[in-house]
Order: structure tokens, then sequence, then C-alpha cells
């Protein structure tokens, strides 16, 4: 029988702290994993990243073994499978955005979801990419909360585009859209294809 994990994903350093829960099979590989905590953060995947159990550490296509290890060929529950055990999810190694990971529940019942992969619930949006990291988002919303700050026009049209732009799509750092994240997981659960490992065994 399938097994279901309950993880929790929280951008640490964040204040308000920028959180996610999600459920996975037990089984999921890292590299899928990844691409599921880039769905359910909001991350647009144009950076480097590690995955960092302990000592151990898996990335993408390492080219070095002192880089870590190739994360394909890794699935989640040959690394943790007690409830609240924890690991770590590091992307963009500019901006050093670090995640700590949560197994909240290692016996999930997922009878009501609609797909293998789900999100569950959230809080606050996701920061936008190559903003500086969390030092350089929290100046960003200071600078968006103030119109008469020198670089809040620069700043806005650098977040939300130039063009005139809706106010239901100007960015807020409170948004949490729960049916776009799995909207999005719906599309990668459907169209994605195996890899190192067939995607849940």
């Amino acid at each position: 029988m399938e097994k279901f994990y309950q993880l929790k994903i929280t951008l640490t350093e964040t204040e308000p702290v920028i959180w996610r829960r999600f459920v996975v099979p037990s089984n999921i590989s890292l590299d899928r994993l990844h691409d599921v905590i880039q769905a359910v953060m909001g991350w647009e995947d144009s950076h480097l990243h590690e995955f960092i159990f302990s000592a151990k550490r898996f990335t993408e296509m390492p080219e070095e073994m002192e880089n870590g290890q190739e994360e394909g060929k890794f699935k989640l529950d040959s690394l943790i499978k007690r409830k609240g055990s924890k690991f770590a999810y590091l992307y963009d190694f500019g901006d050093d955005w670090e995640h700590e990971i949560v197994l909240e529940n290692s016996n999930y019942s997922p009878e009501k979801l609609p797909m293998p992969i789900f999100c569950l619930e959230g809080e606050q949006a996701c920061p936008p990419e190559d903003c500086g990291g969390v030092y350089g988002y929290m100046e960003l919303l200071n600078i968006l909360k103030d119109p008469t700050h020198e670089d809040y026009q620069d700043m806005f049209e650098w977040v939300n585009g130039e063009a005139d732009i809706s106010p239901d799509d100007v960015f807020s750092p409170e948004k949490f859209d729960g049916e776009e994240i799995n909207n999005k997981l719906a599309l990668y659960y459907r169209w994605s294809r195996d890899r190192y490992l067939s995607m849940f065994e």
C-alpha cells in the first residue's frame, strides 16, 4: 500500500513567516520533490539548489562528489521515516533562500485528495526571484509600503512590470493562492515523465 507524507516547509528568517503544508508520496524521488517545492512555494526554478539531510547533500547533476550526490537517484523515504524528522532545502546560492522541511505525518491518509501531490494550506506570498535574499526582500517590502520613497516607482515596476497592471495582479506579500498552486501541481503530475526513477513506484 502506498504511503504518503505530510510535510511543512518554512522559508527561514522571514517575518511574517512564509510556509506551506503539502502532501507527497513517501517514495517520491528528490528531483521530483524539488519540482513540487518550487510549485508550492512559488519559485521559478531559475537557480541551483540542494537538499541537506544531516551531513548528506543531494543536488542536480553534481560535477564532483564534494558537491553532493545525484538527487534523482534517491527517494525521500530512504532518508527520513519518523514523524518530526527535519531536513533543509537551499535554493539560489546567491540569495541563499534556506527552507526547513518537517515531516509532520508519516502515514497521511489521502482519501479526499484529487492527486498524490497536493498543497493543503500556507501563508504569505513567495518573494520575487533575485531580490537579494531575506534582507533584500524585507527592504523591498519597506519600500513598497511607502509611495513617497525615492525608489518606490523603480521597485514597483521591477516587481510588477512596467505595463499597466490591474490592482488584482499587483504583488501582495500576504497573498497565498492554494488553488493556483494545485493547478500547477495537477499539470505537473499529468505531463511529467520518468527520469532516473519512475515518478511514483
